[in-house]
């Protein structure tokens, strides 16, 4: 919701960054792979318990990963680009659910509840962009919902800041999940359905 909402506000700052980064040399994938490298960190230090800087590590990550689709769209998107950026976003989730479920192993069910909500969400989201014949300023369709990587950052930092209520954090992101993929298929049925008609 948020990203679709609330992306206008940011973009210029999301655009000078990427125009700074463009001046340096890099290219839209190295960033990718660093803002990777950066959100891969942040698991690591939550379970060494400094939740500050995990948290400073994956907004960071979360940045870079608007910026390189900037810098793509500035140059020459590529379907290589496209699958680094979406493969590496759900690594640094992985990165960043390992590092609580290890430090708090009392939480671990939910955990591994929300990793697999978060598995059939992105099951759903890409599927649908894939079958759709709509296109977004990504590469493939791109469906709103309640829950979306903002909002996803905001949980998982809530989840490692106030990790006294980690489990009924890690439901409430759940029950998050749940809800946005019930949205995506609601609207996946009315699209899909319209495009086997055509």
């Amino acid at each position: 919701m948020l990203d679709t909402h609330g992306r206008k506000y940011v973009q210029p700052i999301i655009e000078r960054a990427a125009d700074g980064l463009l001046k340096l040399g890099l290219t839209a994938n190295q960033v990718t792979i660093i803002g990777f490298g950066v959100g891969g960190l942040s698991g690591l230090f939550i379970y060494f318990d400094h939740p500050v800087i995990a948290v400073f590590l994956l907004w960071l990550s979360g940045f870079l990963d608007a910026v390189d689709g900037s810098m793509a769209r500035k140059t020459k998107p590529s379907a290589w680009g496209t699958l680094l950026d979406v493969g590496f976003d759900r690594l640094v989730e992985i990165g960043v659910i390992l590092g609580l479920a290890f430090r708090f192993p009392n939480s671990m069910w939910a955990l591994l509840l929300l990793s697999v909500s978060i598995i059939y969400a992105m099951t759903v989201f890409l599927t649908v962009g894939a079958l759709s014949e709509k296109k977004g300023i990504k590469s493939f369709y791109y469906q709103a919902g309640l829950a979306e990587r903002t909002e996803g950052f905001i949980l998982f930092t809530l989840m490692i800041v106030i990790s006294d209520y980690l489990t009924l954090l890690t439901l409430l992101f759940l029950f998050v999940e749940v809800f946005t993929t019930g949205q995506r298929l609601l609207e996946a049925r009315k699209l899909l359905r319209q495009a086997d008609n055509i």
